[in-house]
């Protein structure tokens, strides 16, 4: 069984920047689809970034494009998220998401049209002005 434990979360400033920790536990394979997720208090959840392990492909959402970074660490089985210059309208819930399914489906159309098996519980990032 997946399980997947996001950290990382916390209060920064607007502007500010903080990395979020995805641990990875239960699977064998190397090669996977792995993404973060936001959900802003009464908006619906939508994917910020994935990637696929198998060639390290990257798929960002446009609204983060150039400020939001994501990477795995294979050795430490663990998914990172890069979040710079953040924005107020940023605070959200950060979900960690994992798919076993081929490189090609892992774009960030692919995760929202056809999700993902497999969700950590998230990590709080909130904002200050």
């Amino acid at each position: 069984q997946v399980q997947l434990v996001e950290s990382g979360g916390g209060s920064v400033q607007a502007g500010g920047s903080l990395r979020l920790s995805c641990a990875a536990s239960g699977y064998t394979y190397s090669s996977i689809c792995m993404g973060w997720f936001r959900q802003a208090p009464g908006k619906e959840r939508e994917v910020v970034a994935a990637i696929y392990t198998g060639g390290g492909s990257t798929y960002y959402a446009d609204a983060v494009k150039g400020r939001f970074t994501i990477a795995k660490d294979n050795a430490k089985n663990t998914l990172y998220l890069q979040t710079n210059s953040l924005k107020p309208e940023h605070p959200a819930m950060y979900y960690c998401a994992a798919d076993f399914r081929p490189g090609g489906a892992c774009t960030v159309v692919a995760v929202m049209t056809y999700g993902m098996d497999y969700w950590g519980k998230g990590t709080l990032v909130t904002i200050s002005s």
